[in-house]
């Protein structure tokens, strides 16, 4: 019996293993993954930090 459940362990693990791995790798639905969004933010940072540059040589107080 001790060994059954020895053999269980692993069977279980594999099978946490697997739906973790499916729940993962699912199809997101939200509209807020892949790389148009990430690289949308992207475009968002660097117009941001121009701008901030652009306002930082204008004002220079020293």
């Amino acid at each position: 019996m001790a060994s059954l459940a020895w053999l269980l362990i692993p069977l279980f693990a594999a099978i946490g293993a697997a739906l973790w791995g499916s729940w993962a790798t699912r199809a997101r639905k939200s509209g807020r993954t892949g790389d148009v969004t990430e690289l949308a933010g992207y475009a968002k940072f660097r117009a941001a930090m121009e701008d901030s540059a652009k306002a930082d040589t204008g004002t220079d107080a020293a």
